[in-house]
Formats: C-alpha cells, structure tokens, sequence
C-alpha cells in the first residue's frame, strides 16, 4: 500500500498542471501514466494557442501554471493571428518542438521534491462513505489519497479507427485504458462516448514545398508567458496548400469505407474541428480547402498536416493526399484516425471540478467532454489547486465567467449537456472585450500568488507594471501636443493631421495612430522606455475605454443574479409554475445561483422569475 495526498491519474496536458500544482503547494503527490514517455504528449497538432485558446494558456500562467513557459522554451514558430483586427480576438499561436515541449515539461515534473512518477493503469477507484479513498492498478497495487484528480484523455475504453478497422488503442501505438469506466459507472457516474481524430503524418523529404505559401512567423515574436526575457529562437516557416477536386472525388467515392459515415463509430465528433469528410459533404459548394503543413520538431523530417483529418482506409489516405499540390510524391510515416473513447459529462461536477457524488474526487480535461490541450490544461490546473484547498479544509475556488475564460469554460460544461466535443471559442464569451491576451495578468495573478503559485517576487514585478501602465495613462491624459508643420507630416503619412493643440490620450484614440506613432510626433513619449507589453496595455485600455466601461456596467447588471443564491435544500419536483423538463434539468445540474440557472439550457426568463419569488419566499421563513 502507497500513501500520498493526491493521485492525479493522466500525464497529458491536465495532469501534468495538476501534478506540478500540488506537488508546488507542498502536497505528497503520485503522477500516474499509461506510459510514462508520453508524458506532455501532442498527440494532435503540436501547436499552443490560436484564437481564445491564447487567452487560456495566459490565464495559466498568471495563474501559476506551466503551459506558457514549456511553449515559450521551445517554439519552433510564433505568430500572432488576427493581428489587423481588435484586441478581443487577436490571438498568439506557436508552433511547438513536439519532442522538446515533453523533455522540457518532464524535466520541471521530475525536479519537484513532492512529486513521484509511475508508469501504470490505474483501474478501480475506492470509496468509502460517499468521500474517495484512492486507487488499484492492474496489478492490484492500491494507492492511498484523499483526493484524486481524474485527466484521463482520450484512454477510457478507447479504440482507434482506420477505415472499418479498429484497434483497442487511446492514441496510435498506446494501450486503452481498462476497468477504469466501469468503477466509475458502479459508483453511480454517467458515462457517455466521444470522438475525435487526428491526420496523418508525412516525410518533409518527399514534399515539394514550392508549389506551396510559405506561412513564416512573426519578425518580432509575442510570448504566452508574462515572465521577463522569454528564449528568442530561430523559426521555421509552416506551408500552405489546398485541396483539389481530385480530392473531393475520391472522398465521396470512399465514403462507404469511413467508420463515421457506416455507422460504427458511436461517438460524437467535434463540430468545429470536423475531418475532411465532414468538410467536403457538409461544404460541398466549397471547391477547395487550405491544408497547412507543419513541422512537429526541428530533429525530425516528420510534418503534421492541419487540417486534413480523416478515419478513411490507409491506402485511400495515401490516394486523398497525393492530391494536394507539393503532396504528389508523398510519403506517409503514420496514418491519420479516429478514435473514441469514454468520458464523464461535467454536469456531474461543481464549478470547483469536484465531482457532486464523491467529496475528494476531481476531474479534468477530455474525460470533461472537452477538446484540446489548452482547456486540458486550464482545468488541470484549476483541480490542482482545488484539491489542495480541499486537503486543507479551506474555500475552493471558483472562477465565474467575467473573471476569465477558463470560468467560461468550467461554468459551460458544469450547467449545459455537452453531448460533442467542447472547444473554446472567443464567441462563446459575452464578456470577450474584458477577457483579452493581453488582460490575463491584470485579472488572475492575485489569485495565483494568494494561493501561493505566483512567488512574491514575481507579483511585485506584475504590481510594479500595472503601476506603470497607470502612470503612463494618466499621462497621456495631462500632456498635450501642439500642431506644428513637422508633427503634421508625421501623421499624414498615417492619414491624419491636427489643427489644434490636444492631450495625448485623445490623440491616440484615433483609429489610425498607435503607441509607435506617438513616439513618432512626441519626443517626451520617445524618451520613455517602456516594454512592449506595458505600451500595448496602455494603448488597449485608451483606445477601447468606452466599450470596456460599456462592458462592465453589463457584468454589473449580471452580477445581481450571481448573488442571489439558490437554497442547498431546494426541491425542484415539488415547484409546480415550471414544466417537467425544466425540474428535470434543474435538479440534475442543481445551480448555485440564479445567474448560473438562466445558463442552463432550455431554462426561460419566466422560470427564473419563478425560481426569484420561490428564494425570496424562502428567505422570509427563514427570518
């Protein structure tokens, strides 16, 4: 028998934030893997970021987490996509080493004191009195903890398609995970069945990348992380190609081949990362789509290929990809599949990623019904947390949607039935203005360093920039510039002119002029050094004042219906003003407040209304 305060089960992208949190906040800690050379893997794209996911890997740094250090050390590309448009949707992107990322966030695993690894399928939780007293193995091993954190992927019962073939696979060339869905299913969990996918891999050498787009990264790279002097590395460019109406002709005509379209795959797919299948038959008056093909690392000629996702017969693959102008010749080193597995829809957990059935036992990741490395890792990380604050008998955290996208996300999945794979979006946030890249600090390192993630140095460092970035605002609020013949033809240049004299801050505010240019036209702002991101922050905050103020009258407004709270004790079958479906619904996902109920599907305006009467009644009993 082995003791330890945690058991976080699963080495992708949750469990290792959840390890590396706990084993930090000083509790003894077990990381078990199917395989313990997989850990940190990117069994898809081997990319961090891109639209609303750069949010979350900068929400996990400020928060104290790993994600944004281990890309920063070892990007093979950054990019900034979305770069002509608002600062609510722009979005940093790197293209990772594959191999790289794992040895690097292997190594800050393995230099944690509190931390041990184990290679091992975990297949029988234990339970007593309703609270999580640890785990077996497949050897019958048993693994004593209070609390155990669950990121099991894309393993639970898990078998990989290629074509109408299958095998008992999570991910190509490891095992499925076994026993363990059935333990959760005994104790009285919901199970339910996903889907995803991923394209093949092919040779560089067998590639003529001059009939593609070059796609090189930035010239002066962003970072995800918040820390000072990140790593500037040589960049290699990723490739553009498209698919052709050859290749459109032989998907139709193989259709009858895919698992998916035969009805042999019974999990839900991601809707908006769908295969190539899915693209051609649901966008068929679309004669082409954009293929990317990338490198997974600088020591290996082997490259992903974006976007081209697909559970079709190996020989077909081969066919489908010789298609596509500079494929031609290609070499394909590992076939593209399909793969379901099992997961625990999160209705079943509180918003602080403890499960509502077993007190001790949180979850994270796809075993959520998610999709993706960045919310893996998010809710690792949040779970890590929680389960020491548990251990230590202290209020757990929990973040609400205005707050971050990472509480968008975990209030998403905990009130809503997802029944596909969730994604993050910058859509699916109504407060997306006030959840930006650039803000993650400002919002969520005092919450990183009160847990005790963030070390004092490195607040004192973030509490020194908002300080600055204050100064410099105000200013720019006081001081003026006057209009001048040299300062004219600066900003005609640029589309503007000025007839009279004005503060700085109102000429920044015009659309056509930024920090750069001011420097441009004012010497006293040319002479003040300060950093990218501080002048970024600076500009963001001027130029945006108005919708960000409009914004957070709206997080005001909704803010009166999160403190109205829902009694703990309330019998949703015996309110007879709402229908059936809606106490079924309501009873299942039991909301916290009556913000969080509005939220439930299927829940009307004349529900909550009711609901409201019913809280207030309830409160003048209790008097």
């Amino acid at each position: 028998m082995f003791k330890y305060d945690v058991i976080v089960v699963g080495a992708g992208h949750a469990g290792c934030e959840a390890a590396m949190a706990c084993a930090k906040l000083g509790a003894k800690t077990l990381l078990a893997s199917l395989n313990l050379d997989n850990i940190a893997l990117m069994p898809c794209n081997p990319a961090i970021g891109g639209p609303a996911k750069s949010c979350l890997v900068r929400e996990i740094d400020a928060l104290g987490g790993i994600m944004a250090i281990a890309a920063d050390a070892t990007y093979m590309q950054l990019k900034v996509l979305n770069s002509s448009k608002g600062p609510a949707v722009r979005a940093l992107r790197a293209q990772s080493d594959k191999k790289e990322y794992m040895r690097y966030v292997r190594s800050l695993l393995e230099s944690e004191k509190n931390l041990q690894l184990k290679q091992c399928t975990m297949t029988e939780l234990m339970v007593e009195n309703d609270e999580v007293r640890g785990l077996k193995d497949e050897f019958g091993l048993e693994y004593m903890a209070p609390c155990v954190i669950l990121t099991t992927g894309t393993s639970l019962e898990a078998r990989i398609w290629v074509g109408l073939q299958y095998l008992e696979f999570g991910r190509l060339g490891e095992a499925s995970a076994k026993g363990l869905s059935k333990s959760l299913q005994k104790i009285g969990f919901n199970i339910g069945r996903l889907k995803t996918g991923t394209p093949s891999r092919v040779d560089a050498r067998t590639i003529d990348f001059d009939k593609m787009i070059i796609q090189p990264g930035d010239e002066n790279p962003t970072f995800f992380s918040f820390l000072p002097n990140r790593p500037i590395r040589k960049q290699y460019p990723c490739y553009l190609t498209r698919t052709t109406s050859k290749t459109h002709e032989i998907i139709r005509n193989n259709l009858d081949k895919s698992p998916m379209y035969s009805g042999l795959i019974h999990g839900v797919g991601p809707r908006y990362c769908p295969s190539i299948e899915d693209k051609v038959i649901r966008f068929a008056h679309n004669p082409s789509h954009h293929i990317f093909i990338e490198p997974e690392g600088k020591n290996t000629y082997e490259m992903y290929v974006q976007g081209f996702s697909t559970s079709l017969p190996a020989q077909v693959q081969i066919e489908m990809l010789r298609t596509l102008p500079g494929l031609e010749n290609v070499h394909v080193m590992k076939p593209a599949y399909a793969v379901e597995y099992d997961y625990m829809p999160a209705v079943q957990l509180n918003h602080t990623l403890m499960t509502k059935k077993l007190k001790g036992l949180f979850c994270a990741g796809q075993i959520n019904g998610t999709s993706g490395y960045e919310e893996a890792a998010a809710q690792g990380l949040l779970a890590g947390i929680n389960a020491c604050l548990f251990l230590q008998n202290k209020e757990m955290i929990t973040l609400s949607r205005e707050s971050s996208y990472l509480g968008t996300l975990i209030d998403d999945l905990v009130t809503k039935d997802i029944n596909e794979p969730y994604r993050m979006l910058t859509s699916r946030s109504e407060y997306r203005l006030l959840l930006r890249q650039d803000n993650a600090d400002e919002r969520l390192t005092k919450i990183g360093h009160d847990v005790g993630l963030i070390s004092d140095m490195r607040y004192e460092a973030f509490i020194n920039k908002q300080d600055t970035i204050e100064k410099e605002i105000l200013r720019l609020q006081n001081e003026k510039i006057s209009p001048s013949e040299n300062v004219n033809i600066i900003l005609e240049k640029y589309g503007e002119n000025i007839d009279r004299g004005m503060k700085l801050y109102e000429l920044l505010k015009r659309p056509n002029i930024n920090y750069e240019i001011l420097k441009e036209v004012d010497e006293k702002t040319k002479k003040i050094s300060l950093s990218r991101d501080v002048y970024e922050q600076v500009e963001v905050k001027i130029k945006y004042d108005g919708y960000i103020k409009r914004q957070i009258e709206q997080v005001n407004m909704a803010d009166k219906l999160e403190k109205i709270k829902i009694p703990e004790n309330l019998d949703y079958s015996k309110i007879v003003h709402i229908s059936t479906e809606t106490r079924d619904k309501l009873e299942k996902i039991r909301p916290v407040t009556l913000a969080q109920a509005a939220r439930i599907g299927g829940v009307k305006p004349a529900d909550i209304s009711v609901l409201m009467v019913l809280i207030e009644s309830h409160k003048l009993k209790m008097k």
